[in-house]
This record gives structure tokens, C-alpha cells and sequence, in this order.
């Protein structure tokens, strides 16, 4: 099947955590209702932002394990749907061990497995060293509504290493699950995946979060790219929104074939770049 649609749920999250989760079951149905496979939502899309707060232990709290009661209630979802369901949450994976994480959850409810954030940022109001340890599970694909999915976890989509990476391991759609608010960043909004899917040859999904908390405005703009660096959709602007989009996958063999960027690579040359 080379034509699949995707949903990007573009939401805002409250304190109340149970609010957040039936706001998300409820996009699930309206993606379904239009014929999505798949459905991704934004980082930490649950609950607060709280790496905006600086070094305040209460929020670990927050962080649930994989599998748990949260992953649990979208793999009964996504089953009850027949929607692949990409959602990112905060993952204690041991004692005093915690990840910026997403889980894919297969279609028949199946979890495929997790995907951490790799890169961890420390920036005005991303406080993130102190809540999230570095991702250790690389750079994963799975196969999930129809497609070679691979994920690339907000800051992790600034290193063009990590997509290249993951476009190496079969991906045909890389999803970006972001908590965006930062004004510099909106120059480079398109430009920068843009730049990724010419590379790389693939489609890139940027899904971000909508609202205000604190002194963080999320300007949503989620977006899709095809893999010849085309934006072929946008979300709203500073509220929710459900962005669903069709891709047509054979695009990426056809792009492929007129710029052979990765036939013409030179791995054996590359030494000097992990040195």
C-alpha cells in the first residue's frame, strides 16, 4: 500500500492528566473517522511541559513505566480503532532512571517497542538535563500502520546524523513529536526539515504542542514535508488542531531515482565525522 494517510494531533495540556488522555481518544476517533493508519502526538503531549521549571524533583513523579497504565490505555485504543498510535511521555525505566520517550503502538494494539530521545537539550526554559537521561535505544524503525516509521524526539531533529540514521534503517516517515515555543526557531521552522527530506529522501512529520504555559507560547504549526522538500501541509497557528494528510510513499523510490544521494555516499571517507 503506497498511499496512507497520517494524523498529527496538535494539542495544549492541562494539569489534569485524565482530561488530557480523553481530549487525545478522542482526536484517535476523529483521525480514524477520516481514514488515517496513523497518529502521532506531541512531546509530553499529557501533561504540563515541566522541564520549563527548573530542577524541581516533584515532577519525576510524573514518569510512568513502559508498558504501564498510559501506554495500556492507548494499546486498547489504538486496538478498539485499528490505529497505529505514535504518543510520547516521561518513561522511569529504573530507579532514578528517566527518558523523554516515545512508544509505537501497533494497530492491533501491540507494542512495537520505544524510541528515546537521543539528544538532550539545556536551554531558557528546556531544563531537560536534570529531568531526562540520554536516549540508549538508538535509532529504531518500525513497521506500523502501513509504513516504515522512525522517530526523531524534538532536539534530536536538529542533528542530521540521527536522520540520516534512521532513514539508513528503512524509515519512509520520520516523526518529530516537539515541544516548539522558542521565536528563534520559527525562521528556521520549515527550512531545516525541508533540508532533512531532500537529504535524506524521505517525509518528515514535525507535530507540535499549542498553548501557553507559563512564560512558553507552543505556536503549533505542525507540518508535513514530502521527500522532494515540499511542505504539503500545516496545522493552525497557536491552537489545537488535527492535521491529517495523505502521502503517497511511492514518492520516495521516484525521488530516489532522480537524485541518487544515497547511492553516492562515501562511508569509507567519513572517519573524520566521529573522531
Amino acid at each position: 500500500m503506497s498511499i496512507i494517510k497520517i494524523a498529527l494531533a496538535q494539542v495544549s495540556a492541562t494539569d489534569n492528566r485524565e482530561e488530557n488522555l480523553q481530549k487525545a481518544f478522542s482526536l484517535m476517533e476523529q483521525a480514524k473517522d477520516q481514514d488515517a493508519s496513523i497518529i502521532c502526538f506531541p512531546e509530553m503531549a499529557f501533561d504540563p511541559f515541566f522541564p520549563r521549571v527548573r530542577t524541581d524533583k516533584r515532577y519525576f513523579d510524573l514518569a510512568e513505566p513502559i508498558p504501564g497504565p498510559m501506554v495500556e490505555k492507548f494499546q486498547e485504543k489504538a486496538k478498539q480503532l485499528s490505529l497505529a498510535t505514535v504518543i510520547n511521555m516521561y518513561e522511569l525505566a529504573a530507579p532514578g532512571e528517566y527518558y523523554d520517550c516515545s512508544p509505537v503502538i501497533d494497530a492491533d494494539g501491540a507494542l512495537l517497542g520505544i524510541s528515546r530521545m537521543m539528544h538532550i537539550a539545556e536551554l531558557p526554559n528546556y531544563n531537560e538535563k536534570f529531568y531526562y537521561w540520554e536516549g540508549n535505544t538508538g535509532f529504531p524503525v518500525f513497521q506500523a500502520g502501513g509504513a516504515k516509521i522512525g522517530i526523531a524526539i524534538c532536539y534530536d531533529r536538529h542533528f542530521p546524523e540521527q536522520m540520516r540514521a534512521l532513514t539508513l534503517g528503512g524509515a519512509e516517515i520520520i516523526l518529530v513529536p516537539t515541544a516548539t515555543s522558542t521565536p528563534a526557531l520559527k525562521h528556521i521552522w520549515h527550512v531545516e526539515m525541508q533540508a532533512a527530506s531532500i537529504a535524506n529522501q524521505v517525509f518528515v512529520a514535525l507535530n507540535n504542542r499549542a498553548g501557553t504555559e507559563g512564560e512558553m507560547t507552543f505556536f503549533g504549526r505542525s507540518f508535513v514535508v514530502n521527500p522532494r522538500g515540499e511542505v504539503i501541509a500545516q496545522a493552525k497557528e497557536n491552537e489545537e488542531d488535527l492535521l491529517v494528510v495523505e502521502l503517497d510513499l511511492s514518492l520516495i523510490e521516484q525521488t530516489r531515482r532522480d537524485l541518487p544521494f544515497l547511492r553516492d555516499r562515501r562511508p569509507d571517507a567519513y572517519g573524520p565525522l566521529i573522531e
